[in-house]
């Protein structure tokens, strides 16, 4: 039997306030930065998978970048090292973009942030693992001092903008953010900058995202150290700042932040919180209005420095069919199956031997999710519901409410075992069905290989 202390989770109580909020068929209201048109939230349909990549410069090396991927914006792993290397010049603050000609691209800071830096650089790959350097582009602004933190935006008319963060020689350290659109489609002419109006002067790392007809644009105030948000009508202002100080609970030294809309239609905010070394992330299910605790980024926080996102639904996801019956054998202990006992979903040894009872306790109907039909749920043979309550695994009966369809849904992931499923919470992203001791809880993804191995589950001919 496992020795490990149990994964640190919040209480139900602290995360109801931000999940509470997100309803059953959730869509997406605007452009997901980072991709060309609009798409519906949602998880990905049988044998596709959701995949999301980052750029990042490195905390050691900012002369390089490594590729990483996820199938879940939490568990971020390492595609490729040292995936791009510029031929000159150094490479921060990448943001990445998935074009309409099938092709990927970074845009980047090109020098260490002691130097003047007057120029922002220009990458493509086909297949985000190997770039190719385009150009180093100079920004046009009189008296420019530096041009940092270029990120990508593509606006519901389909043109491709870049907000980049601007200073002049008279007063070299005071940020003003500027929009660059792109006046071709091979991304090599741009317009002239022009400053979003009402952000102002000492904001930096500006990251746009549009839902209906608002941007909302995320900045960073550098005299107080505090991401602030403002929302405007159109592009480049007149913007209003809606927040500032510590309004979303994510304390002070925090940079680079960047969003992207997960698969259950809620927002995640990557930022980097370079005063303590930790790369964090929050979620938000209120249109920004208030966001969950911030979380340590698993995996690559500390590693990781001031990357966007790319969003995209991919083949070879897992494939489960539904409305059948199937058993779920564990990945790491494959004499351990799914058993409900007493309300409660445990692991316990299911064998050939073991008596009809145990058999047909061990046996579920695998039915659309509740909440997303693209999901999962599973009943058990009185026909209750799998879902979580207190992070513990239980059944209960469909009482209608919105709130058990969350709970009792569960978007499927590749599992790190062959033929292997996880399953992720739908209304608590980065958390998954996973074993401990023996009984099954909804726990937090540490970014570790025996996490991955202890929620990873095998789909098998139902024992009853």
């Amino acid at each position: 039997m496992s020795t490990r202390p149990p994964t640190s989770s919040p209480s139900r109580r602290s995360l109801l306030r931000a999940l509470a909020v997100l309803p059953a068929s959730a869509v997406l209201l605007g452009e997901t930065p980072g991709l060309s048109g609009t798409a519906l939230a949602a998880a990905p349909p049988s044998g596709s998978a959701t995949r999301y990549t980052i750029v990042p410069f490195l905390n050691s090396d900012d002369g390089t970048v490594n590729v990483y991927q996820s199938d879940d914006a939490t568990d971020f792993r390492l595609a490729r090292s040292s995936a791009y290397r510029p031929p000159s010049n150094r490479i921060r603050d990448a943001s990445v973009l998935k074009h309409t000609d099938g092709s990927y691209y970074l845009t980047y800071t090109t020098h260490t942030w002691q130097d003047p830096s007057t120029t922002i650089g220009f990458a493509r790959s086909s297949d985000r693992l190997n770039w190719t350097f385009l150009y180093d582009y100079p920004v046009p602004i009189t008296n420019l001092s530096r041009a940092w933190a270029p990120e990508w935006f593509v606006d519901s008319d389909g043109s491709v903008n870049v907000i980049v963060s601007c200073s002049t020689a008279n007063d070299e350290w005071i940020f003003t953010p500027y929009r660059l659109r792109a006046t071709n489609s091979a991304l090599t002419a741009w317009s002239s900058p022009v400053a979003l109006s009402g952000i102002g002067a000492n904001h930096i790392d500006t990251y746009i995202v549009r839902t209906g007809s608002t941007y909302h644009a995320f900045t960073k105030n550098e005299t107080a150290k505090y991401i602030e948000y403002a929302t405007a009508s159109s592009l480049t202002g007149p913007y209003t700042i809606r927040r500032t100080g510590d309004w979303a609970g994510w304390g002070s030294y925090r940079e680079g932040p960047a969003l992207v809309q997960l698969d259950n239609g809620g927002w995640r905010i990557f930022f980097d919180g370079y005063g303590d070394g930790t790369y964090y992330y929050s979620d938000s299910y209120d249109t920004f209005a208030t966001w969950s605790a911030p979380t340590a980024l698993p995996g690559v926080s500390g590693t990781a420095r001031h990357f966007t996102v790319v969003k995209e639904t991919v083949s070879g996801g897992p494939s489960l069919a539904k409305n059948v019956t199937r058993s779920f054998r564990s990945g790491n202990f494959p004499t351990r199956y799914w058993q409900s006992q007493s309300a409660l979903l445990n692991l316990p040894v299911v064998t050939g031997s073991s008596s009809t009872a145990e058999k047909q306790a061990a046996t579920f109907t695998v039915v659309a999710g509740l909440a997303d039909t693209n999901g999962y749920s599973f009943r058990d043979r009185a026909g209750n519901y799998l879902r979580h309550w207190d992070f513990r695994a239980r059944f209960d009966a469909n009482d209608g409410t919105s709130t058990l369809a969350r709970d009792a849904t569960f978007i499927a992931r590749t599992g790190s075992a062959s033929d292997s499923v996880r399953f992720e919470s739908y209304n608590y992203p980065g958390h998954y069905l996973r074993h401990y001791d023996y009984q099954l809880r909804v726990d937090r993804a540490n970014g570790t290989d025996l996490f991955r191995q202890d929620s990873s589950f095998v789909p098998v001919t139902a024992w009853a």
